[in-house]
């Protein structure tokens, strides 16, 4: 177990490596000229480019900037936004919250949503509550997201007026209401997005789930149980839920990013602040440096996912630990 998370977390940290190079590349090769933002478009006598490029470091050689680079984002820190002169961290931080609020909302829902619908259409494929469920599941999944969220916003938000169309809280119920209160509205803006994302992520998970079910159901052991006399009930949650759940799991893990990085289309169809958004507004305005952070957190993100997932399914599937020790 050691020598395995010693591994994954090498290649964390490699992948981290590879996000900082790539975020530095950025900042360097993106085109236009960002310091025009930093001036509010008066950048364009010399001495104010002089002026901005020594402030940012962009007058030193390139060698000397990338060093300079790297040991600032091994110290955590990751510069200096060009629009709001405000520390990168800063600037990520105020976005991060309502991101992680937002898909983890999604992310938890899709999760029970997906794992109770494929194991039941998995391991009883003739239910027909599961057959219904599944094919449901199965139509969503071919649905693009943004038409997925369009329809659920022009149904509930507009047409039936159920669920507000935007936005994460009613200013007016966040300047008079109680505690009780604004927590209502927060859940109330956030039930359109977050079962937007829940059902696009539900019907992935759902599939695999399924898929692995049914593979798990003709293995040896579980005719064996049945053979015992063991119940199906027990059959089905003790001896193959458990040897089903590794590449489902798997599948989570590569959806762990989005907690961070956010869902743009979601973020910008529903006005909602968070990670998406920022990093879009970043690219329009070319404040490069916060792309960059945002980029070395998405990775950072992702390396972790991936650790966490795979040291599950490690302990979670006893077949992978033969699988690393050989």
């Amino acid at each position: 177990m050691i020598a395995c998370a010693a591994r994954r977390l090498l290649n964390a940290l490699a992948i981290v490596l590879f996000a900082t190079i790539a975020s530095f590349v950025i900042l360097r090769l993106a085109p236009g000229d960002p310091l025009l933002a930093a001036a509010d478009g008066s950048a364009t006598n010399a001495s104010t480019r002089a002026m901005l490029r020594a402030r940012y470091g962009l007058d030193q050689p390139l060698l000397v900037q990338a060093a300079a680079y790297f040991t600032r984002v091994a110290r955590g820190d990751l510069g200096t936004s060009i629009v709001e002169q405000r520390p990168v961290a800063t600037v990520l931080a105020d976005a991060l919250p309502t991101t992680l609020v937002l898909s983890g909302a999604g992310l938890c829902l899709a999760i029970l949503l997906g794992i109770a619908i494929g194991t039941l259409q998995g391991w009883r494929p003739h239910d027909r509550l599961g057959a219904l469920f599944g094919s449901a599941l199965t139509a969503l999944y071919t649905v693009p997201e943004l038409v997925l969220a369009i329809v659920l916003l022009a149904l509930f938000g507009v047409q039936l007026g159920l669920f507000p169309v935007g936005g994460m809280s009613d200013p007016l119920v966040e300047l008079t209401g109680g505690i009780v209160a604004r927590a209502r509205d927060r859940v109330w803006h956030l039930t359109l997005p977050g079962v937007a994302l829940a059902l696009a992520w539900g019907a992935a998970i759902a599939r695999q789930q399924r898929a692995a079910m049914r593979e798990i159901s003709d293995e040896q052991f579980v005719r064996t149980a049945y053979a015992k006399g063991v119940p199906g009930r027990a059959v089905w949650l003790h001896h193959a839920m458990r040897p089903a759940l590794p590449t489902t799991i798997a599948l989570i893990g590569t959806m762990l990013p989005a907690l961070v990085g956010g869902t743009v289309v979601i973020e910008a169809l529903f006005s909602w602040p968070g990670m998406g958004s920022l990093i879009v507004r970043s690219v329009g305005l070319r404040d490069y440096p916060v792309v960059a952070g945002a980029v070395v957190l998405v990775a950072t993100a992702v390396a972790a996912g991936t650790l966490c997932t795979d040291l599950l399914v490690h302990l979670v599937d006893p077949r992978s630990r033969d699988s690393t020790t050989t």
